[in-house]
């Protein structure tokens, strides 16, 4: 067949496709991330989107999760968060990882950043990008979440969904030069014992880290789920901490100092400490203990009829690797396993299924996790007597309570405390 007759009979085919086989109105409200395309009633008998020269992945037209911002009182300092709800598997597209900054999201080119190590060191030195890119480098899966998660929740059930009491955890692949290369080049004396890592954004957010946790599995991060960072998780380079709280993985890194004490800084001080019943705080909370959560059925989710589903959700601990997770669907009463869907792996979320049918009455649904050290996620209660509800604001950090969903007769799910 001939070009000129090969598009006769194309033209020839669509014509005759007019009808019951037109295009569909494309939706008005297409989401984040996705283009907005005609819909064919029947994409067999219609030719595809044709494949660009250049160009850059976009999702589905219905596809619509996204993340949302807490309201504080200025988008500057701010956090956006996960819909967990919508999650599968255990990674976190790049586009749907939570967000947390102190003085917007830094614009920064990345030829001319730069990364000063000093303080207590034999060699002080000045990296460029391109300098760090020639050292070997490591890809490591690993979870942050913000100490925040869940601060709405210590004394009632605040927030509705799963992405607004937890969303502020996710989990991407991460790739970057492990940070004791660096040190070793710039050489550490005997009484070197914390680095203080501090970002290039607009609030110079500072952190002090143990020496021992930066030899040990710290690594600077310059890629993310096989691209570069994105602007706001750090762009062109940000510091992984894996299991320690997301604060102190500075973003938009420009400089680590060695000293023989921590620094005490804004950030670690006056802010992310955890209180104590006696009023004193406790600093240095680096890790997240062991945590769960049902991400489905979960708040505003609404069970269409009794019958069999799968409750599913995901785990996760800064100190090692889930080994267990046990789902009630009693409040408590009774516990039973349930599946770890692989991978499995450490400082990683982990997640998990359990099959269970509903006979159209009342539940409470919960999750409880234990790592390999043991730890067994607490109630609410045990949080509470631990760390009391001190201050103006009562606890503010690492909650890693059980969470309770509450599934009504109609089928409505809704947040309950229920300890």
């Amino acid at each position: 067949m001939s070009e000129r007759s090969r598009r006769k009979f194309l033209a020839g085919g669509a014509a005759a496709m007019a009808g019951p086989l037109a295009l569909a109105p494309a939706r008005a409200d297409v989401p984040p991330g996705a283009l907005e395309r005609p819909v064919p009633a029947d994409a067999s008998r219609t030719p595809g989107e044709p494949l660009a020269d250049t160009s850059y992945g976009s999702r589905s037209q219905f596809e619509t999760a996204v993340r949302t911002r807490f309201r504080t009182a200025t988008p500057l300092s701010s956090w956006t968060m996960t819909p967990l709800q919508d999650s599968r598997g255990i990674l976190t597209p790049s586009g749907l990882h939570f967000e947390r900054s102190h003085g917007g999201t830094a614009t920064i080119d990345p030829a001319r950043h730069t990364l000063y190590v000093h303080g207590l060191v034999r060699k002080p030195r000045k990296y460029t990008m391109a300098d760090l890119a020639r050292f070997p480098s490591v890809s490591r899966l690993h979870f942050i979440e913000c100490s925040g998660n869940g601060l709405t929740e210590w004394s009632k059930p605040t927030m509705k969904t799963v992405q607004e009491t937890h969303g502020l955890t996710s989990c991407s692949e991460w790739t970057g030069v492990p940070l004791s290369v660096i040190l070793a080049e710039a050489g550490l004396p005997g009484n070197a014992r914390w680095l203080l890592a501090e970002g290039g954004d607009a609030s110079a957010m500072t952190r002090s880290i143990p020496i021992a946790k930066a030899l040990k599995d710290c690594f600077l991060a310059y890629g993310q789920n096989g691209e570069a960072l994105r602007p706001e998780q750090g762009y062109p380079l940000r510091l992984m901490v894996p299991g320690y709280e997301g604060n102190v993985h500075i973003k938009w890194l420009r400089r680590l100092e060695v000293s023989d004490a921590p620094f005490m800084t804004r950030e670690e001080t006056s802010k992310y400490t955890d209180l104590r019943p006696d009023g004193k705080a406790v600093q240095f909370s680096f890790e997240m203990e062991a945590k769960s959560v049902i991400t489905s059925p979960s708040g505003q989710m609404t069970l269409d009829a009794p019958g069999w589903r799968e409750i599913t959700g995901l785990a996760w601990s800064g100190r090692g690797t889930i080994k267990r997770v046990d789902v009630s669907t009693d409040g408590g009463r009774s516990w039973r396993p349930a599946a770890l869907q692989g991978p499995v792996l450490p400082l990683c979320h982990t997640r998990f299924r359990f099959p269970w049918q509903w006979d159209g009455k009342p539940a409470i649904l919960q999750s409880r996790c234990v790592d390999d050290t043991g730890y067994v996620q607490p109630t609410l209660g045990q949080v509470i007597d631990q760390r009391g509800l001190n201050g103006p604001a009562g606890s503010v950090y690492h909650l890693n309570a059980i969470q309770s969903w509450q599934v009504a007769e109609d089928g409505k799910v809704s947040n309950v405390h229920h300890y």
